[in-house]
């Protein structure tokens, strides 16, 4: 019997994952909750109008459609527990409950968890009052990094060089509330340097099934300048990682994450991300937890997975996802992320985009982020728009596929980074 999927989300994460499924011969019909102007048009795949925090149209609708498997794409609904009312109905939903998404909604909550369980993470301090916050300050070795203790769709995340500039982002966060409830509490840690990692996995209780590291760059300017953003592009596979780092990786940080988090008995079932920084001694340490798939991370790694989604996430509910043969191509994938001009501060969308015709291949495919499909056209409809995703033999090659794509799209007011991938070509 074949199956149905419903995927909440609407970014370019759930397009990747659309897509992948969409290839599954398992599954003959894929809905997209409320999806976008990339996902509309994949094979086997239908958009529906229902926003992500409406847990109980979801759970309707679910049942009326007879879904056999939801998967969570965004935090906000795993924070807020959309996987208990899934799991109170008795519908598979891959994500983890409102307790174990806790390490990706409370960074205060997750530092603690870390020091707890002795997962190498940077120092650090949480404060729920301003004052002690700035005196905190006034005493610290610069840069600092200031978090926004709950979810700030990636942007809560500020590096102060000098006392001066650390009060007054402790300020706009706790006093003039920039990122609203999220910035109520803060948390202030040593600044670590070294080379970012995603390094995501799969968890199901004790069992844990590793995928391709990647790299994001999360700064708006090239040379890793500038705010914070979602993201602005990723590869995959990360070269400096062999043997000797992924193992210390999996020993230090993901089993005494999984571990810590039975010891709290909480069941953890979903993508588990751990960002880190890799120092020059190949030593890790982590950065922050999401508790769902990475973007743009999800498209470079999308494109280099070789299984079936849908029975790698099925096989989340049996037992044995940690021995499953999952299967690689060896190519590298680059994805660069085309913004609207503005992100992630204010920008305008609705802008019409051209040049989107003919460019999908093998070796190559358009994500849609923010668009939207309005009289046969596609529409900017949010900051990050489309994530460009080439594969190659090697970073240069997928790079070079990738931009000569970004140069033949275009709509009023585009901007990518073109440094994509320059880590590791330095």
């Amino acid at each position: 019997m074949k199956n149905r999927v419903l995927i909440i989300g609407s970014g370019g994460r759930e397009h990747a994952f659309a897509w992948k499924i969409s290839k599954s011969e398992k599954v003959d019909k894929i809905f997209v909750a409320p999806g976008n102007g990339g996902t509309e048009n994949e094979n086997k795949t239908i958009n529906i109008d229902i926003p992500p925090n409406d847990t109980a149209s979801l759970i309707k609708f679910s049942k009326s459609k007879n879904i056999d498997l939801v998967v969570i794409g965004p935090e906000d609904p795993l924070v807020n527990g959309i996987t208990d009312e899934f799991n109170k109905e008795g519908i598979n939903c891959f994500g983890p409950t409102a307790e174990a998404a806790k390490l990706e909604g409370s960074k205060g909550y997750s530092k603690m968890f870390m020091k707890k369980y002795n997962i190498p993470t940077a120092d650090f301090s949480t404060f729920d009052d301003v004052d002690a916050a700035k005196n905190y300050a006034k005493d610290q070795t610069y840069p600092l990094v200031i978090k926004a203790d709950g979810l700030a769709a990636g942007k809560g995340v500020l590096i102060v060089e000098d006392y001066e500039s650390a009060s007054k982002i402790i300020a706009e966060f706790m006093d003039d509330k920039k990122f609203g409830e999220a910035g109520k509490k803060i948390v202030i840690e040593e600044f670590l340097t070294g080379q970012e990692l995603s390094f995501i996995v799969m968890v199901n209780g004790n069992e844990i099934l590793s995928l391709a590291t990647s790299q994001d760059h999360k700064t708006i300017g090239d040379g890793d300048k500038g705010l914070n953003t979602g993201g602005m592009g990723a590869y995959s596979p990360v070269p400096f990682v062999n043997k000797e780092l992924n193992e210390k990786i999996l020993n230090q940080v993901i089993k005494p994450t999984v571990k810590g988090l039975k010891n709290e008995d909480v069941y953890y079932r979903g993508f588990l991300y751990a960002g880190l920084m890799i120092d020059e001694n190949l030593e890790p340490k982590v950065l922050e937890y999401n508790c769902r798939f990475g973007d743009p991370e999800t498209q470079p790694i999308m494109m280099r997975l070789d299984s079936d989604l849908f029975e790698l996430i099925d096989n989340c509910f049996k037992d044995g996802i940690n021995n499953y043969p999952i299967q690689w191509n060896s190519k590298v994938a680059l994805g660069v992320i085309m913004s609207s001009k503005g992100y992630p501060e204010s920008y305008e969308s609705g802008f019409e985009i051209s040049g989107l015709g003919n460019l999908n291949t093998n070796h190559l495919k358009i994500f849609h982020s923010g668009t939207k499909m309005e009289n046969e056209k596609i529409l900017t409809n949010g900051g990050r728009v489309l994530c460009v995703t080439a594969l190659g033999d090697d970073i240069h090659k997928s790079k070079k596929l990738a931009y000569s794509a970004v140069d033949k799209i275009t709509w009023k007011g585009k901007y990518f980074r073109k440094d994509i991938g320059f880590r590791v070509m330095k």
